[in-house]
């Protein structure tokens, strides 16, 4: 095994095509020797992994994560997990993608290893939240429960969140994974039906900009424009007297936001009242599956964006508790908005979100868009 494990990993540069490992792999995993893949990745890793720019490296390592992870059985879980937990193996950020895939792919009972063995805190933490997404009860669960019911991981930034998922967060679309690829929902952009919005001739509370900084970090989005080509726009406005929501699209238009400059016959606002469960969808798409051109950064951080992302626009007080945000939320009133200005890229990756605060006094929005 040695000897092929070093044939490939001295070959790797100046293969022209790396579906021939993936073959050989994908045999050796089919009989059983999950230890050869993750031999490989760690040999791999070693020689390679401070030049990720080298695509055969990546070709090949990206699939030995995805077999090992998606493949189902206990052994495979614990090469998947002696693989992305080595020492050559760098940077961390490797443990959300796992967690993702494992999550995806396996019971608790045979991800109950990862708090077992050697494993980072980091893939611990996401991996519990990702089973929670999934509706896993992890209090309840053999081996994970005594780590994820423990006050020493509380320090840690996924410890904000419940071990259980709010009906808020019950649409949460999460990706399908497998060897070659992964899928999952786009629950924003043009495809969305929407209606007009009338434009009610009353006359609408005068506005203050209040943008802060707190107020527009740590947003859903922010991948978007980090990563990928997406622009984002996150005001938030003191009203003079409480807005009714029918006034709501004509006092958009009275901001002066940019996303909306041009709107018009031939590009008409839309507007419509959405629940709060289906504003955390949009923003818990776009943290956790990214734009155009990233990854997001999967479920479990992805969760804790959108809850973040929610608090801020639902003028939460710095320092509340997970509960404390959602009753928070839950008293707002949510919009999605829309127009087909030159603002917005109208391919994919639209999203338009304002929150009227209970008071009616206070009005947040986000809009964000990427293209490819």
């Amino acid at each position: 095994m040695a000897d092929q494990i070093q044939k490939i990993v001295t070959g790797l540069p100046d293969l022209k095509d790396v579906t021939g490992v993936w073959a050989v792999v994908d045999g050796r995993v089919a009989q059983g020797d999950a230890v050869f893949a993750a031999d490989l990745g760690i040999a791999l890793a070693r020689t390679y992994g401070s030049g990720r720019q080298m695509w055969q490296y990546r070709g090949v390592f990206d699939h030995l994560l995805r077999l090992l992870a998606t493949t189902a059985g206990p052994e495979n879980v614990a090469q998947a997990l002696r693989l992305v937990s080595s020492a050559e193996v760098a940077p961390r950020k490797l443990d959300r993608y796992m967690a993702s895939l494992l999550a995806s792919s396996h019971d608790a009972k045979d991800l109950a290893a990862a708090f077992t063995s050697r494993a980072s805190e980091e893939l611990r933490a996401c991996l519990v939240t990702e089973l929670v997404l999934r509706g896993v009860v992890v209090e309840e669960a053999p081996g994970i429960a005594g780590w994820a019911t423990s006050p020493h991981w509380r320090h840690h930034p996924l410890g904000w969140l419940p071990l259980t998922l709010s009906d808020v967060e019950a649409c949460a679309d999460l990706p399908s994974y497998s060897t070659r690829g992964s899928s999952h929902a786009m629950p924003y952009g043009p495809s969305e039906s929407r209606e007009q919005a009338v434009i009610a001739e009353a006359d609408v509370p005068s506005a203050e900009e209040a943008t802060t900084e707190a107020a527009t970090t740590a947003m859903a989005v922010a991948n978007w424009a980090e990563e990928s080509n997406g622009r984002i726009e996150a005001r938030v406005f003191d009203l003079a007297e409480p807005l009714d929501t029918q006034s709501l699209p004509k006092t958009l238009l009275t901001l002066g936001l940019e996303c909306l400059y041009g709107v018009g016959r031939r590009a008409p606002l839309s507007v419509d009242v959405r629940p709060p469960a289906q504003a955390w969808r949009v923003l818990f798409a776009a943290a956790s599956t990214g734009g155009a051109y990233n990854s997001g950064s999967y479920g479990a951080y992805g969760r804790l964006a959108a809850w973040q992302t929610l608090a801020a626009l639902a003028g939460s007080p710095e320092g509340a508790t997970a509960g404390e945000v959602e009753a928070r939320v839950r008293e707002c009133t949510w919009c999605g908005f829309g127009a087909d200005t030159k603002w917005f890229e109208q391919v994919a990756w639209d999203i338009g979100l304002a929150a009227l605060a209970p008071d009616r006094r206070r009005l947040a929005v986000l809009a964000a868009t990427d293209t490819d």
